[in-house]
């Protein structure tokens, strides 16, 4: 069963079905903790099950029923992918005190080998949070600790100690960034033949995936259940029939976790795990979404774009910009313009277009250095440049606060409702530059074309978004002005 989840209304899950203790235990499940409870105690109890290199004796005389086939190709049977070092650090604390709280010493702690090490490496770093300037909560507790994206650390796990640091392919429990697993295997003096018989994949916090590299994340899954490259070391009569048959996938159970839904996800479940007894997914009903957050009173224009298909939205999204928008914002009486572009790609072709059209025009990437972001948020904000490019991951990694935004142009509906409130409310009066004579003309416009759905239902709700989809009319206007 596949599926994606996470702590009450919070998150969001999906699980694709090969074993019965997700499905079973999925209602009682209220946060993670107890979610790697269940992990834990269900696989605990076979997955120290020792590799036994192929026998002497003829094959004949050691054919096995498929009962007692227990064995994969490797030992490792759970993987999991997460975000950040700090993530990995209290999934192996959650992990250590559910198998050995009763046997926990005082003195010398949880019976984990090289402990310490782990502890060195996976704590610290945390991001400077400023005082005066406070970041949102939600900031601070995703970059609280340390938020290294390259790491990899196996587990091997007997009824009385856990080691830490073993090797992947003699380990019980992988726990891996995507970037990590990437290079792995991009490198040609590495095999990745541990990630052949992967029984359960947890995928936890997807939406810090998706800020940080998706392409990561989909490349570790289409690498997954291939081929060996080097003969295993096991015998081979007590490999279970479907490693045997190359029908691995078929019987892996995939848990994918996020704290609200995208398209990105569904497609992972839809197009990534093929578990033969189906998938379920729990989310939740979102009544009013983040739009009740915005707290300048200010009307909201949503335009509908018309695209034929998925493959043509980004065309035809770009093409409605350029001919029916931009033009109008590029007038004299609609400066201190921000666009907030969602994708990169999108936002490297709109950059190109200013640049050709010789617009003037300052940007703001996750790529930019501090300088420049000073530089440019000055300049907007003295009228140097009546327009700002602004992409999405720029504000997930920094959330510069930028200030003297009159109008507010979404290219697309941010992937993180969050933010939707957030860039509004930062047209507050006490954000703007009374100098500009401006005060009166303001104005915040949502491009989007029917396959935003998920995301227009994160941000107004599920009904809304439905209505904005499917409705007569290519124009809606939500307003907190009295």
């Amino acid at each position: 069963m596949e599926q994606m989840h996470r702590t009450e209304s919070q998150y969001q899950s999906t699980i694709d079905d090969g074993s019965k203790l997700t499905a079973d235990l999925l209602p009682e499940l209220q946060d993670e903790a107890q979610f790697y409870e269940q992990l834990v105690s269900g696989y605990s109890s076979t997955i120290a099950v020792p590799t036994v290199k192929n026998p002497t004796q003829p094959a004949s005389e050691l054919s096995l029923p498929d009962s007692v086939r227990d064995q994969g190709l490797t030992r490792l049977k759970a993987l999991i992918i997460l975000p950040f070092r700090d993530s990995a650090l209290k999934t192996v604390q959650i992990i250590a005190k559910l198998l050995f709280e009763n046997r926990k010493d005082p003195k010398t702690g949880y019976p984990i080998t090289k402990y310490e090490r782990f502890l060195e490496e996976y704590s610290g770093n945390t991001v400077y949070f400023p005082k005066t300037n406070p970041k949102p909560a939600d900031y601070v507790q995703t970059f609280n600790g340390n938020t290294d994206d390259n790491f990899k650390i196996g587990i091997r796990l007997t009824k009385k100690s856990m080691s830490l640091y073993t090797e992947f392919s003699g380990s019980d429990i992988l726990i891996a960034s995507p970037l990590a697993l990437r290079m792995v295997i991009n490198d040609k003096d590495q095999d990745f033949d541990f990630l052949n018989s992967v029984e359960l994949l947890i995928i936890d916090q997807a939406e810090l995936l998706l800020a940080q590299n998706w392409e990561n994340l989909l490349q570790v899954l289409d690498h997954l259940h291939l081929q060996p490259q080097k003969l295993p070391e096991t015998n081979c009569q007590r490999l279970r029939s479907y490693c045997l048959n190359a029908t691995s996938r078929f019987y892996r159970q995939t848990l994918l976790f996020c704290s609200h839904d995208l398209p990105e996800f569904r497609g992972v479940i839809n197009n990534k795990c093929h578990n033969y007894q189906g998938k379920v997914r729990i989310i939740n009903q979102i009544e009013s979404g983040s739009i009740s957050n915005v707290l300048t009173p200010i009307k909201q224009v949503f335009q509908r774009i018309e695209s034929s298909s998925v493959e043509s939205a980004l065309e035809d999204r770009f093409q409605h910009f350029v001919r029916n928008i931009l033009p109008q914002f590029t007038k004299s009486g609609y400066s201190h313009c921000l666009l907030y572009v969602p994708s990169y790609f999108d936002y490297v072709r709109l950059r190109n277009h200013f640049k050709k059209e010789m617009i003037s025009f300052v940007q703001i990437s996750e790529y930019s250095k501090k300088e420049k972001i000073s530089r440019a948020r000055d300049i907007f904000f003295h009228s140097g440049a009546p327009l700002m490019l602004y992409s999405e991951r720029g504000h997930f990694f920094r959330r510069t606060r930028i200030k003297g935004i009159r109008h507010l142009i979404f290219y697309q509906p941010p992937n993180f409702p969050n933010f939707y409130p957030e860039m509004i409310n930062l047209m507050l009066d006490i954000n703007q530059n009374r100098r500009d004579g401006l005060q009166d003309v303001m104005s915040v416009k949502v491009l989007y074309t029917k396959f935003d759905l998920l995301s227009l239902s994160n941000i107004i709700g599920n009904e809304n978004a439905w209505n904005l989809t499917t409705g007569a009319s290519d124009s809606y206007l939500f307003s907190n002005k009295e």
